[in-house]
């Protein structure tokens, strides 16, 4: 995905030819020894073209072979962890990194105590700072002020597990005076999308292109959590049940969850469970007034809005110090 929307965004992007460790079938790794080669000949070139003073990672196995060269070439570097549990990627570069910025506390575990620093994870400027009401909110979905909205979002590709759930029980969501805004991502888009334009209540898309928008009329969020999207949820103060992807790396995404669960600032419901438990779940805590109340409020108390400029001012900052050293 980023291929294409960086560049919309008015950036270049280079990419290189590489693949994660796939933990459920030891046969299709069969190539990655050629393609981790291969990536570093092409991270080679793509540094010796463009002469870093820095090179940050974000975690992932596409920013090993940059950061390992980067760090073979005495190269200042960076990394942000974004998740509550650390990537193994991220936990090999560390060892080497100059500074480590990490959203959760605790990450003492994954990586050496001097290198952290806790900043949270960056959000964009229009979830930041935005202005927008509720009422502004609905009228851009079409979506009446005086029912309370549900905003479901699995993320670009979609969440299956979410998505059937919801397409099970929309009934039940109408008998319960609740509507939906529906982003159902591109896989299987089709299906679920003719599904919920049938119904009156219900505003229904593969992608939500502002979620500033979205944000601001919902009352209730389904989410999976993955780092950004909980970020986004607590700058945006927003009650929310979470579905975290099972298959994610180390399971982050669950770690991801129970660290709200444990600061009583979100709901839990297992992927496998999510077409039994999902849509009653949402009913029920659309009814409990101040149990919405309290996870808001809690949520809310876990915002960070300039994670950003923290570690841009760190890495300029780090870059300073050793030049004049």
């Amino acid at each position: 995905m980023e291929m294409e929307k960086i560049p919309q965004a008015g950036y270049k992007i280079m990419g290189i030819d590489i693949a994660g460790f796939n933990r459920r079938s030891l046969i299709k790794n069969i190539g990655l020894p050629l393609k981790l080669l291969k990536s570093f000949f092409q991270v080679r070139g793509i540094i010796q073209e463009f002469m870093p003073d820095a090179v940050v990672g974000v975690g992932g196995y596409s920013s090993f072979p940059v950061l390992r060269y980067a760090q073979a070439k005495g190269i200042p570097t960076f990394i942000h962890e974004s998740n509550s549990f650390a990537g193994k990627s991220n936990i090999l570069l560390g060892k080497k990194a100059n500074k480590i910025f990490v959203a959760s506390d605790g990450m003492e575990k994954f990586f050496p105590a001097g290198k952290l620093l806790l900043t949270g994870n960056p959000v964009r400027r229009s979830i930041v700072g935005s202005g927008i009401t509720r009422s502004e909110g609905l009228q851009f979905f079409g979506l009446s002020p005086d029912r309370t909205t549900v905003l479901a979002t699995g993320g670009s590709l979609g969440a299956r597990s979410i998505n059937e759930a919801l397409a099970t029980h929309l009934d039940d969501l109408e008998k319960n005076d609740l509507q939906l805004i529906w982003q159902t991502g591109q896989t299987t888009a089709s299906e679920y999308i003719s599904k919920g334009r049938e119904r009156k209540g219900v505003w229904v898309s593969d992608f939500i292109g502002q979620m500033e928008m979205a944000y601001a009329a919902a009352d209730v969020v389904i989410s999976r959590s993955g780092a950004m999207s909980v970020a986004e949820l607590c700058v945006a103060k927003k009650a929310a049940v979470f579905v975290p992807f099972p298959h994610a790396a180390e399971d982050h995404q669950t770690a991801n969850a129970r660290h709200l669960l444990d600061k009583q600032a979100g709901l839990l419901v297992k992927d496998s469970e999510a077409r039994e438990k999902l849509t009653d779940t949402v009913i029920a805590l659309s009814r409990d007034k101040s149990k919405l109340t309290e996870l808001k409020e809690n949520i809310g108390r876990l915002a960070v809005t300039n994670a950003d400029e923290v570690i841009a001012a760190e890495i300029l900052g780090e870059i300073s110090r050793i030049v004049k050293a």
